[in-house]
């Protein structure tokens, strides 16, 4: 079980029991976590406040930091393994300073007539260096165009990248009108000049805005995470999990609360029913789940994979808000930080040659203290099996690499599309997806 330790948890010297773990912590009482330097920490578990006390020495004995992660593993009744994961941190150095501009020659004209003319050589001062941030900011502006025009263009960016719970929560400010640069134009002669810089004209800011209907983003949940939509009514939406009679259950959610006063609302039997709500709302005597929360659950299951099975738990403690939404968040960091753990060996392993020899403490050495020696030896093993093959093991701890990373991704993306092409048709794969069918009982 793995554990992210948080700047709270540092403070209080202390670790929090959420709905993934607490699991493994099933009676209150004194406990002992074994590191592993084999010193044991005396620490006290209190399902009340959901909480595991005693731990400032353990994280100050091994230099634990904020994101560091502990691999929990239950070893006896009241006995708990604990291995951690400290991250690499980044080496800043201080900034170079810029060099001075030497100073420049100009030509200057003193005087003039129709047949002589006085030049004179002078030096002009140099320049003070700007800083690092305002000459980057200088490259990205156009010197035709005013830095007005540069600031918006970057907000309008921004804009674009944010997320759809961020740009739901977010109130909707008017358009503030701009004035329009005024250019000065030169004459040389008589004649305008035909190369005068002209103002442009402003462009339309169009930023994209999360799905308004609640129907719409429940489809979405429900297809990135398993589930089954059913309408059992207007206003009505079920969540049903086809798992089986030990496994399976079924939600049901009200868009809104005259939705509610229908009698398939008030005959149904499921699981959980909730009435979907915004973030500010709290009806009394009603679990909610909240639009805000239901966005980052989606943004989540565009992440890592969730299923009905993790979400369960979820619905079973009652309402969903942007608070439970955050433990959610803990468990697809776990999932992202093992994939990144198998990622981090397979670019280690990218730096050896086929037919070459892996040994497992040179490997851990290299890749330092972002990967433990229980993990590496886990990826490894995993490695050697099927559909992989890429390691073949020999005694005292080595490896046989048998090919090199790149074509072994080859073949992987070569047997993928071939397995793929047999279990789905190709006009299956072609085709757009359908949503679903509205039926109204």
């Amino acid at each position: 079980m793995r554990y992210i330790i948080t700047r709270s948890c540092l403070q209080d010297g202390s670790m929090r029991l959420l709905k993934y773990n607490e699991g493994h912590f099933p009676e209150s009482g004194p406990a002992q976590f074994v590191d592993e330097k084999g010193t044991e920490h005396t620490v006290h578990i209190d399902r009340e406040r959901m909480r595991v006390t005693g731990l400032r020495a353990f994280y100050h004995g091994l230099n634990l930091g904020v994101n560091d992660v502990m691999l929990i593993a239950p070893a006896a009744p009241g006995r708990y393994q604990v291995d951690v994961i400290v991250k690499p941190h980044p080496v800043t150095t201080a900034p170079r300073p810029l060099p001075t501009p030497a100073p420049e020659t100009r030509r200057v004209v003193i005087s003039s007539t129709p047949h002589v003319r006085e030049v004179r050589l002078q030096q002009a001062p140099a320049a003070p260096a700007p800083a690092a941030p305002a000459r980057a900011a200088e490259k990205n502006v156009a010197p035709d165009k005013p830095v007005e025009q540069a600031a918006d263009h970057l907000r309008e960016v921004a804009a674009l990248f944010k997320t759809p719970a961020l740009t739901a929560a977010e109130p909707r400010q008017a358009p503030v009108a701009q004035p329009q640069p005024q250019v000065a134009r030169t004459q040389a002669s008589s004649q305008a000049s035909p190369l005068q810089p002209t103002a442009a004209p402003a462009r339309e800011k169009t930023v994209p805005s999360a799905p308004r209907r609640a129907e719409d983003q429940v489809a979405e949940f429900a297809r990135l995470t398993g589930y089954t939509l059913e309408y059992p009514a207007t206003g009505l939406m079920r969540l049903r999990a086809d798992l089986g009679t030990q496994y399976g259950y079924s939600v049901l959610l009200a868009a809104d609360p005259l939705a509610m006063t229908q009698p398939a609302w008030e005959e149904a039997k499921d699981e959980a029913r909730l009435l979907m709500t915004q973030e500010a709302e709290r009806p009394e005597g009603l679990t909610r789940l909240t639009r805000e929360a239901l966005s980052v659950l989606i943004d989540h299951a565009h992440l890592a994979p969730l299923s009905p099975i993790d979400l369960r738990g979820y619905w079973r403690a009652g309402s969903i808000d942007l608070e439970s939404a955050a433990s959610i968040t803990e468990l697809v960091s776990a999932h992202l930080a093992q994939r990144g753990t198998f990622t981090f060996v397979l670019l280690s392993l990218a730096q050896q040659g086929a037919n070459s020899i892996v040994s497992v403490p040179r490997l851990a050495e290299r890749l330092g203290s972002g990967v433990n020696t229980a993990e590496l030896t886990t990826i490894l093993e995993t490695l050697s099996r099927p559909p992989f093959l890429a390691l073949t093991p020999l005694p005292a701890g080595q490896y046989l690499l048998r090919t090199d990373v790149d074509h072994l991704l080859s073949d992987l993306s070569e047997y993928a599309h071939g397995v793929r092409r047999r279990t789905v048709p190709q006009v299956q794969i072609d085709a757009a997806p359908v949503q679903p069918v509205k039926v109204y009982a």
